[in-house]
């Protein structure tokens, strides 16, 4: 299911490499701290999910506000996953947890389950190379929001903070 989730997100973004490239990176990270973090397989499987849907509004916000601000994505990425996941056979509950998923990923405070703090760190470890971020903001980053051990590490070891 996961890579048809894969290969649809692909098709879906027709050609923006940016986008594309993105959600690859941020589903590997999450699959990864997720399996470190031992998420059951339910949970492993709703994250990677929304992880390949999380920036699914990006070509309408675009087009609608000429911006991809996280308030934006948020709102318009709910109804768009809905549908984007509607033939996929899952169960009402995990597709409405995708769907919170995608509409919360850039909210960082009452984060409520590892498959959503998942997310958020997956996200911001490869948004923080793709913005060009400080280091002394990504420090201040993990400190305020990171809380599972892998991604602390991760995002240590990539952009050589202090464990």
């Amino acid at each position: 299911m996961t890579a048809a989730a894969i290969q649809k997100m692909i098709l879906f973004y027709d050609g923006s490499v940016h986008d594309i490239e993105h959600f690859m990176k941020v589903w590997g990270y999450a699959k990864a701290i997720g399996e470190l973090e031992h998420l059951d397989p339910y949970t492993q499987r709703t994250l990677e999910l929304a992880a390949i849907a999380h920036d699914i509004a990006c070509p309408l916000c675009r087009e609608k506000y000429g911006s991809t601000a996280g308030p934006y994505q948020q709102t318009e990425g709910v109804p768009l996953t809905r549908d984007f996941y509607a033939d996929f056979g899952l169960p009402a509950e995990q597709l409405e947890r995708i769907c919170y998923l995608v509409g919360h990923h850039h909210t960082f405070e009452n984060i409520a389950g590892a498959d959503y703090q998942i997310l958020v760190e997956a996200d911001f470890i490869v948004n923080a190379s793709e913005s060009g971020m400080s280091k002394q903001a990504i420090a201040a980053f993990c400190q305020n929001v990171f809380r599972t051990d892998t991604g602390k590490s991760l995002l240590a070891s990539i952009y050589g903070l202090d464990a």
